[in-house]
């Protein structure tokens, strides 16, 4: 279930509610008992192992053998 954040406009109280997506836009109370709340933008961040273009395929190797992969120094 997701978590939105609120902040009480009367004590400055950040606090957070886990309520279903159909119900994120409903009042919620703080903490503390005030009503005066008004609902925070949150920010969804992702984090991956690579980065966005996908690496290039290494170049095939040209055929004749040898210490270098058929280059010719040998």
């Amino acid at each position: 279930m997701p978590s939105y954040n609120f902040r009480c406009r009367t004590c400055g109280d950040t606090f957070e509610v886990t309520r279903p997506m159909a119900e994120a836009s409903n009042p919620a109370g703080c903490p503390s008992g005030h009503d005066d709340t008004v609902k925070l933008l949150t920010t969804f961040g992702t984090v991956s192992r690579g980065g966005a273009v996908p690496a290039a395929a290494p170049a095939p190797r040209a055929a004749g053998g040898g210490c270098c992969g058929g280059g010719g120094c040998c």
